[in-house]
Formats: structure tokens, C-alpha cells, sequence
């Protein structure tokens, strides 16, 4: 085959290097430089690497999904919580305000190793809910009656205090443990 020939110009650092890789494999600059050109110009392709590829970004797509899921969940939760918690309490009198920190000083640090331990295992309490939701009443988020209450109250339908009956003839609970 006819070669042909091409002028090049190299920074000196690089040439002193190409120089040195082709004195320790006693071959011509030449063919290293066809070898390097062509590797580069034309990547070989590993079979099967596309697959492996498109099938990991799949399972990363569906991992990132299931964490979407679960940060919407906290999030949802967090948000409807301190809106109720915030509903319901009273403003303390100065006075009882020091026990209280101390109190919920002392239920926070409980907290706090109840979440490590539940991180600390694979058993997330989220999964766990979700499961028990879906078992035993797999059409709740397909309602949207769920904040009917908060609403009505919010337009001088209610005290500030609510709670739901899941049927017409049970009693409601009286809330004696705010926490």
C-alpha cells in the first residue's frame, strides 16, 4: 500500500517523549504514530458495551425515580405535619416554656437515634408505609379530599382542632398525647 507523506510540528516535551517510547519498543515513529492516529480517529468498538451501557442507565433511571418518589413523600409529609402541629398548638405561658425546651431537648436526641437506627439497616420506614398504604387501601392517592378539612377550617368552618373518622359510626379519639 502507498503511504503518504506529512509534515508535522510537535511541542518539543511531546517529541522528546515520542522519541523515548519508540527507542524502548524498537519500532519505527512511523508505524507508532499510523497506530496512534488510527485508534484515535477510528475507536474500536467493545461488543456489547452499547447494551451493558443503556441497560445500567436504565437501572440508575429507576433508582433516581424511587429516590424522587421517596424525597416527595418526606417532603409532602414534613410539610403537612408542621402545618398541622402548627394548627393545633397553643402558644405556652412563659412560665411552662423552659420545661418545654428541656422536654423537647430530650424527645429530639430520641429522635435522633431512632433515625439512625432505622438508617443504620435497608428497612426504611417510607417502604414500609407505602406497602401497608398499598395492601390495604391501594386507591388513596387517587383521592383528593385528603386536605377537605384544612381547607374548610381555613374558611371559619372549624375550631383548629380535626380529626378524620375513617367511618360514620366510630367516635373520635380524644388527642391527649401531642408528643
Amino acid at each position: 500500500m502507498a503511504k503518504k507523506r506529512y509534515a508535522l510540528y510537535i511541542s518539543r516535551p511531546l517529541a522528546s517523549k515520542f522519541d523515548l517510547v519508540a527507542q524502548q519498543r524498537h519500532g519505527s515513529k512511523s508505524a507508532m504514530l499510523e497506530e496512534a492516529l488510527r485508534l484515535s480517529l477510528e475507536p474500536q468498538r467493545v461488543p456489547g458495551a452499547e447494551e451493558v451501557l443503556v441497560r445500567r442507565l436504565d437501572e440508575v433511571h429507576k433508582v433516581v425515580g424511587i429516590v424522587n418518589r421517596d424525597v416527595a413523600i418526606v417532603t409532602e409529609t414534613l410539610a403537612l405535619f408542621v402545618r398541622y402541629f402548627l394548627t393545633i398548638t397553643p402558644p405556652l405561658p412563659q412560665s411552662e416554656q423552659e420545661p418545654a425546651r428541656l422536654l423537647g431537648r430530650e424527645r429530639f436526641q430520641v429522635f435522633v437515634a431512632q433515625v439512625g437506627r432505622r438508617l443504620a439497616t435497608d428497612h426504611r420506614l417510607v417502604s414500609e408505609v407505602l406497602e401497608t398504604i398499598a395492601s390495604n387501601n391501594p386507591d388513596l392517592f387517587a383521592t383528593t379530599a385528603d386536605d377537605a378539612p384544612l381547607r374548610g377550617r381555613a374558611a371559619g368552618g372549624g375550631n383548629g382542632a380535626h380529626r378524620e373518622v375513617a367511618s360514620g359510626t366510630e367516635e373520635p379519639k380524644k388527642d391527649t398525647d401531642h408528643g
